[in-house]
């Protein structure tokens, strides 16, 4: 799925001026985009947009903003790809500790860093889709006792509290560095949630935020499994 932002709008704009705007299949507009076209009486067509849709007149001179309200469009339309910018910002600094978990984790456990990998390359497809770059499936859920299909897709929250109990451990160090990641994913979701100012039903909330859990769930599988082994520690 690509989302089209008012950066994108605006540079379109800019080479050829348009009065309405078709959306492409497989792609929406941000909160951003979408006031953009708003502000400049563009109609817009299709199924892009994950607010609510609507087909906006344009302005005739007599119904021109008044100039309070044109500045006040224009600061919403800052802020929203101001969000925007800020997502991806996250998500690219979210690129980065998967590789310094990965290089920490090659030196210790060969298994768990080629997992990780493996969810870092997923992690890249999420991102990669949002801009329209390729596509990303499903991760594999393998069930277990507090984590099954039916809410792979899910906030499950964490199976049990890290302590300084978990640091004594043989593999305390393999825990800790994968449950900092894991924190760290958590925070995507907050930053998705102020881009589409607190719609929990748009589609870039669904579309990323589920799997962006799967991520998580499958991190919280790892270090059951280092702990317990196969053993789900979530209903001790």
């Amino acid at each position: 799925m690509k989302f089209i932002t008012e950066i994108d709008l605006r540079d379109l704009y800019r080479k050829e001026p348009f009065t309405d705007y078709k959306a492409e299949s497989g792609t929406r507009l941000t909160p951003g985009a979408r006031q953009f076209l708003a502000d400049k009486g563009i109609n817009i067509f299709g199924k892009s947009s994950y607010t609510n849709r609507k087909t906006v007149k344009k302005n005739t001179e007599d119904e021109k903003l008044h100039p309070i309200e044109e500045h006040k469009s224009e600061s919403i339309n800052k802020q929203n790809d101001w969000r925007m910018k800020k997502l991806y910002s996250k998500m690219g600094s979210m690129e980065a500790l998967f590789l310094i978990t990965e290089e920490e984790l090659l030196g210790r456990d060969v298994f768990l860093a080629q997992n990780v990998i493996n969810l870092g390359k997923q992690f890249t497809n999420i991102k990669n889709a949002m801009k329209g770059k390729g596509s990303t499936g499903n991760l594999c859920c393998n069930g277990c006792t507090g984590i099954n299909t039916d809410n792979f897709s899910s906030n499950v929250d964490d199976c049990f509290e890290i302590t300084e109990f978990h640091v004594q451990l043989e593999k305390g160090r393999e825990i800790l560095i994968l449950h900092r990641l894991r924190c760290a994913l958590r925070e995507i979701e907050p930053a998705v949630l102020e881009t589409v100012e607190g719609d929990y039903k748009s589609e870039l909330y669904k579309d990323v935020v589920g799997k962006i859990n799967q991520v998580i769930n499958s991190l919280s599988q790892m270090i059951c499994s280092i702990i317990g082994g196969k053993k789900c520690q979530r209903e001790i």
